[in-house]
């Protein structure tokens, strides 16, 4: 355990309270809207995200972490370990206010640093991990190394997901119908990509989720120099087994050492819907 530094992150970063416990990460809650109701990400299974949009049609809407949420964490944190910084790993700061909710409730606590990931979701999840691992192995480094390292991972942590239809992009208005019943009669995925913190539709791929996959997962890895010691797949609510097998064989024919799933919590699942796949992995850039 590092001697000086406790690391945070939101619920959205998919990192499970299991996996905190392990890494000695503290998670700050962000939140799910259903109707009237305002519920805590991580309190209920992602499927019932889907089972809300199978009874109403309508996509559930994401909150970012409060002021009220970071206060919580933080004085928790320095009543136990008044001698140690809290760096806070945030979610994209372009996608939510969460960021800026951290900083805000820092201002008055200098023991903490928030530090923008630029990523959501396993991307966030893979910087938390690595930083973890880095505190680990470093156990007396300081909040200025850390961040050096945060920063210097978070440009080489790459992240594309495909949704298996545009049904909840359509729900929560990022496409119109039309272009929703198109795109779904004519099987057609986006690729959506994270880059510098925003999630951005690159290339379309048309056809069965099992079949594309492989495609989606060589072209990505050449594209971005992928390292072939780790990589992250991103497993959905209801996802197709066939999609698993295609991920870890191309995987597995590309040479990569270690492959590792990650489900995704309530907030992305809100976006992706059930069934989408992705890829998290590290460019050797």
């Amino acid at each position: 355990m590092n001697k000086n530094i406790i690391l945070t992150a939101e619920t959205g970063s998919d990192v499970t309270a299991e996996l905190a416990a392990k890494l000695g990460v503290y998670l700050v809650t962000m939140h799910v809207n259903m109707g009237d109701q305002t519920l805590d990400d991580g309190a209920f299974p992602p499927e019932e995200v889907c089972a809300y949009y199978d009874r109403t049609g309508k996509v559930p809407t994401t909150s970012a972490a409060a002021p009220y949420d970071f206060e919580k964490v933080f004085d928790e944190i320095h009543a136990a370990h008044p001698e140690k910084q809290i760096v806070h790993l945030a979610y994209s700061a372009v996608t939510t206010c969460s960021y800026q909710n951290g900083v805000l409730v820092s201002e008055d606590r200098p023991y903490v640093t928030c530090i923008d990931t630029k990523h959501v979701s396993v991307g966030q999840a893979a910087v938390v991990i690595e930083a973890a691992k880095f505190l680990e192995a470093n156990p007396d480094a300081d909040v200025e190394e850390l961040s050096d390292f945060v920063l210097s991972i978070r440009d080489k942590v790459k992240m594309c997901f495909i949704p298996k239809n545009l049904d909840y992009l359509r729900a929560g208005g990022r496409v119109s119908n039309a272009v929703a019943i198109a795109g779904n009669l004519l099987a057609l995925h986006p690729c959506i990509e994270i880059i510098d913190g925003y999630l951005m539709a690159r290339k379309k791929y048309r056809g069965a989720m099992d079949k594309i996959v492989p495609k989606l997962v060589e072209e990505y890895v050449e594209r971005n120099n992928l390292d072939r010691e780790m990589l992250y797949f991103i497993n959905t609510p209801y996802m197709d087994a066939g999609v698993r097998t295609a991920a870890e064989h191309t995987a597995e024919k590309l040479g990569f050492k270690k492959v590792e799933w990650m489900k995704t919590g309530c907030v992305i699942t809100c976006h992706g819907g059930p069934g989408a796949f992705g890829i998290v992995g590290f460019s050797a850039k």
